[in-house]
């Protein structure tokens, strides 16, 4: 059984600050535009985004910028979590982990919550999928 296909990747790096993000995303957004263009996916196509979500004011804004780079208004219409708020963060591995969570997410065609998000940063307004999945 095939749960998903890897069809686009990219990478990028902020090259910002030792520990600093750039506060408008674009990096991140070059990576996204880069993996759905190899993809051959459009924006609108995008369904769920399983965030980096690491909790911090400075990376949910980053984040959040990004995608709406991207995505432009469809942003503001996809559902973002992040399953590090379950499973805490392995570094290394947690690339690998969210993926076959992503994997099992669209088998069983659902959204996993962020768990703990009770008061979003009123910067950070996509949908963002609190404390309960979402069928």
């Amino acid at each position: 059984h095939i749960y998903a296909e890897i069809a686009g990747y990219a990478t990028r790096s902020n090259a910002y600050h030792m520990t600093g993000l750039r506060p408008d995303g674009v990096e991140m957004a070059e990576a996204i535009d880069l993996a759905l263009g190899e993809a051959r996916l459009n924006p609108q196509s995008i369904d769920y985004i399983n965030a980096h979500g690491s909790g911090t004011k400075q990376n949910d804004r980053h984040e959040t910028a990004a995608f709406k780079r991207s995505l432009g208004d469809h942003a503001y219409r996809t559902p973002v979590s992040s399953i590090k708020s379950m499973v805490g963060h392995s570094l290394g591995a947690i690339g690998s982990i969210e993926i076959a969570a992503s994997a099992l997410a669209m088998e069983y065609d659902v959204v996993p919550p962020t768990a703990n998000l009770h008061t979003p940063d009123p910067e950070c307004d996509l949908d963002y999928v609190p404390l309960v999945a979402r069928d």
